[in-house]
């Protein structure tokens, strides 16, 4: 399963690769839009942060699919070929998704709210597909299930696509989808932090420091005695 983070901010994206094991970098226009910089810009300095090797998703905001396939070649042309192009999940994206197909580049179906949108999207042969869970939630429906049920017809179907989850509001939601197995995530930074703080945690930690602190001294470590 790989792990991604949905932002553009520079600073918390080296922050947390250095922290986490992190695959990849997920954005939107609407994070490009926080960023408040020219799109490239941005998108090349993260992928120079995050070398050739890390997944790099980049959204075509055309309304026709011929624009959309535009985007794509400029947007792997400046920043790989390795890069995958967001397509969302509606008639001009799956028509956009099958020209991708047939040139070779690599995208992603996006804006996902239904199970059936994110198959169409792998049965035109998406690398990954990613629902919007909490977005999902938010309209009275079962953002957690409505992905199972996403990664179950794609296996189901044996389709060479796996399922990239998005839009979180607490980490039990990214646990349920890590237990079921699904092959991905991508988190907001302040998601990929909740995985992990808890002052129960943190309480643990301090008692062995001032109990090591205690018996070795102040300031000392394993490194020291």
């Amino acid at each position: 399963m790989i792990l991604c983070i949905d932002s553009a901010d520079i600073q918390a994206i080296r922050r947390l690769y250095e922290t986490y094991p992190v695959d990849g970098v997920s954005t939107n226009p609407s994070i490009l839009a926080k960023a408040g910089r020219p799109p490239y810009e941005v998108l090349k300095e993260i992928r120079s942060l995050i070398g050739p090797e890390g997944e790099l998703f980049v959204q075509a905001v055309s309304p026709d699919a011929e624009g959309m396939v535009r985007e794509a070649r400029r947007i792997t042309a400046e920043l790989g070929d390795t890069t995958l192009v967001k397509i969302p999940c509606v008639p001009e994206g799956f028509k956009a998704m099958k020209l991708l197909k047939q040139e070779g580049i690599r995208f992603i179906g996006t804006a996902i709210y239904t199970a059936m949108q994110g198959f169409i999207a792998a049965k035109c042969g998406a690398d990954y597909v990613a629902p919007y869970v909490n977005r999902i939630d938010n309209m009275g429906f079962d953002g957690v299930q409505v992905a199972m049920d996403l990664h179950d017809a794609i296996q189901a179907a044996d389709l060479p696509c796996e399922l990239l989850a998005a839009s979180f509001k607490n980490s039990q939601q990214v646990l349920e989808l890590t237990r079921y197995g699904v092959g991905g995530m991508t988190l907001a930074p302040d998601i990929f932090d909740a995985l992990t703080r808890n002052a129960a945690i943190d309480a643990a930690v301090e008692a062995f420091t001032a109990d090591f602190r205690g018996l070795a001294g102040e300031g000392k470590t394993m490194a020291d005695c």
